[in-house]
């Protein structure tokens, strides 16, 4: 038997084997096909009431948000501006003390509020609402007008321009006590504006922003015991 003959053999099972298997391809190909095109289609399914059957909704069905409150709105919006100043704070810390401790901590404040902020915009645009709070009697952008200056007086605990200036001007030691003891004042703010919108009949109904403002609550509670511990422990330094 020559290699001549053998290559043919070889060659020749080799395409039988191809006919043999190219109908069963496709035969069973095309109705699989056509079963995962239908099956990938989105199924919308409307659950019934107590007692009634659910119901099948076209692909085209879209969500709808739940309704916010205009005390939802205006909380997200005074957070963006107090979280803000709060990353302001903590943007000073690189230039003006060397205290590892509150370093690490100026850092934790930054990320947690910068990510917020990024997430109450969100919540704001989702719902079509501006993320800058408008003043009563004030139009944005008007000419001259510092609309920052004006809205941060609204929110609670919020730093005066003063006691932004004196901390911008301070270093080491000094630097340490008045950042501690303004972010614990910064803090205690955003507690009373967590209070305030559970306290306003319909506000924080939303799922999204009651987990929010439950979380700012607990965080932000714990933050203030770290800092007073730190303000402690200052103090008991300074006297030895």
């Amino acid at each position: 038997m020559t290699a001549e003959y053998l290559k043919k053999a070889y060659a020749y099972a080799a395409l039988r084997q191809v006919l043999l298997v190219a109908p069963c391809l496709t035969l069973f190909s095309a109705p699989t096909f056509a079963q995962q095109t239908e099956s990938a289609k989105p199924v919308v399914v409307q659950p019934g009431a107590p007692g009634q059957p659910s119901k099948t909704l076209p692909p085209s069905t879209r969500a709808k948000l739940p309704p916010q409150s205009p005390a939802d709105v205006e909380f997200m919006q005074g957070m963006i501006m107090h979280h803000g100043q709060a990353v302001e704070m903590t943007a000073l810390m690189a230039s003006r003390t060397e205290n590892k401790e509150l370093q690490a901590l100026g850092a934790r404040i930054s990320s947690s509020q910068t990510d917020e902020i990024r997430f109450m915009k969100g919540w704001l645009s989702a719902r079509g609402e501006s993320v800058s709070m408008a003043m009563p009697g004030m139009t944005p952008n008007m000419p001259g007008m510092d609309m920052s200056h004006h809205t941060m007086a609204l929110m609670p605990g919020m730093l005066t321009p003063e006691q932004m200036e004196a901390l911008r001007k301070a270093k080491g030691a000094e630097f340490d006590r008045l950042f501690l003891t303004g972010m614990i004042q910064h803090h205690n703010g955003a507690l009373t504006m967590v209070k305030d919108l559970f306290d306003t009949a319909g506000a924080g109904q939303d799922a999204e922003i009651f987990g929010f403002a439950t979380d700012v609550d607990n965080g932000q509670r714990a933050e203030i015991k770290i800092m007073q511990n730190m303000l402690e422990k200052k103090s008991l330094e300074e006297r030895r």
